[in-house]
């Protein structure tokens, strides 16, 4: 078995063999806002709409993205990040997630080569060089022509170890903003697409992002159109090479006897399905469930994700889960939470000038700002070796401020990031964690978890 970042994953390597297989691509922009994320779904579309079967991935610590992918393409976005995963880790995943697709289209994260810390570490570019795959660049031309020639150069030139295999021109004026821009272009990288603006195809922003996928009634046979029309997919398929990845055997799970409830509706969304995964992997059941609805399912422990509790706090206020966990929690039901779900554990929340009595799992108390408090990538020190022996990396990103009462227990020393208080994260009470990083099960002892819920199914 192998380790990656402190997990120890239930796939067998053999050795440190290297396969090639599924082709793929990575679709980057020179930065945020050039339209990636409006191209790579569409990409997506047009390629589902050819019956293939498409892979897709996300670079960086993002829920919102894969949700709308998963949505296009009929499978599971994951995620893929060289920080909280390492090298080792994004090549595992996509080479045990990928094997049965017609195509891997990885999109990437602001700009292709910004990594943590000016470093190229969690980056697009990072993860075209782990995974060897060629990259797509967009640009958006929007009030300029020849300049995109030196941004191109640039950009093809910085690192020699990431390939720019093909170009997309986003928010193209005309038909001869076009031709301007791409006679100005070097002929060695093919121009692949010419995209006219079109603000219907975008998705809408606000505070933590995009909307998710479940809330967006967006056409993907119409996207699927708008690409064909403006991106030559054969030479997009053309452009693509197989992913570099170990090759792995089989996965070896123990007997399910415990059971999970993954809090999941419009309040509670957020989540990476490698989670689900390895849970599964140490031998969980997991049963999704929705505070929202009230619901409280028969489980061993329950799993609060992060979202936009915010928006939903009277249904949650009013939700017969919240009136019951705080008899879960007192009882030693093992509960987990994030973000979301620590504002969801807290005695109130409050959110435009109205205060809200929520489950008062945790000695603390939250209100919704309209700034952001935190933002970026996260490393934590485990102050109970039991609970980990090794640290956490994740991330942060909310609006929210959370007070603690005086005689609040903490479970991590944030050594990077800010936590909730004084540069401590994670909530504890009874068998409850509640803080501000999400985690990924790269890191996350998931294994002990489970068995802290089994142990509570034994008793």
């Amino acid at each position: 078995m192998f380790k990656t970042a402190g997990l120890i994953a239930l796939i067998y390597i053999k050795g440190d063999n290297i396969q090639q297989m599924t082709k793929g691509i990575l679709i980057a922009g020179t930065h945020s806002g050039v339209g990636k994320t409006t191209v790579s779904m569409g990409i997506m579309a047009a390629l589902k709409h050819r019956q293939l079967k498409v892979q897709p991935y996300k670079v960086g610590p993002d829920y919102i993205d894969p949700s709308h992918h998963t949505a296009i393409c009929g499978r599971f976005s994951r995620n893929l990040d060289t920080y909280m995963m390492d090298t080792y880790g994004v090549r595992q995943t996509v080479a045990r997630t990928a094997a049965d697709s017609d195509i891997v289209v990885v999109e990437g994260v602001m700009g292709l080569f910004d990594g943590i810390d000016s470093t190229e570490i969690a980056s697009s570019a990072h993860v075209a060089k782990t995974l060897d795959l060629p990259v797509i660049l967009v640009i958006n031309v929007h009030g300029m022509s020849r300049s995109a020639a030196a941004l191109l150069k640039g950009y093809s030139e910085f690192d020699p170890e990431v390939r720019i295999a093909g170009v997309i021109l986003n928010q193209v004026g005309s038909p001869r903003h076009a031709e301007l821009v791409k006679n100005s272009l070097p002929g060695n990288i093919p121009i692949v697409g010419t995209i006219p603006r079109r603000k219907d195809i975008e998705v809408p922003s606000r505070h933590l992002g995009l909307y998710m996928a479940h809330e967006k009634d967006y056409n993907t046979e119409e996207m699927a159109a708008f690409i064909e029309e403006n991106v030559d997919l054969d030479a997009v398929l053309k452009l693509a090479e197989p992913c570099s990845v170990p090759e792995i055997t089989d996965i070896l799970r123990p007997e399910t006897d415990v059971r999970i409830g993954i809090a999941r509706d419009p309040a509670f969304c957020f989540y990476y399905h490698d989670m689900f995964d390895a849970f599964r992997n140490y031998g969980a059941e997991v049963v999704f469930f929705s505070p929202m609805a009230g619901e409280v399912p028969d489980v061993d422990g329950i799993y609060l994700g992060g979202g936009y509790p915010e928006l939903y706090a009277e249904i949650l206020e009013n939700s017969e889960t919240t009136r019951k966990l705080k008899g879960l929690a007192a009882d030693g039901l093992p509960i987990y939470a994030e973000c979301g779900g620590l504002l969801y554990l807290c005695g109130t929340y409050e959110v435009d000038d109205r205060t809200y009595k929520l489950a008062d799992v945790v000695p603390a108390n939250t209100r919704m700002t309209n700034r952001l408090k935190a933002l970026g990538y996260t490393e934590a020190r485990p102050l109970d070796k039991n609970f980990s022996s090794h640290n956490i990396r994740g991330h942060e990103f909310h609006y929210s401020l959370t007070e603690c009462d005086r005689d609040a227990r903490f479970a991590y020393e944030m050594l990077r990031g800010k936590g909730i208080q004084d540069g401590f994260d994670g909530l504890v009470e009874h068998n409850t964690l509640a803080g501000y990083m999400h985690s990924h099960p790269a890191s996350f002892p998931v294994e002990k978890f489970v068995q802290k819920c089994r142990g509570y199914r034994r008793r």
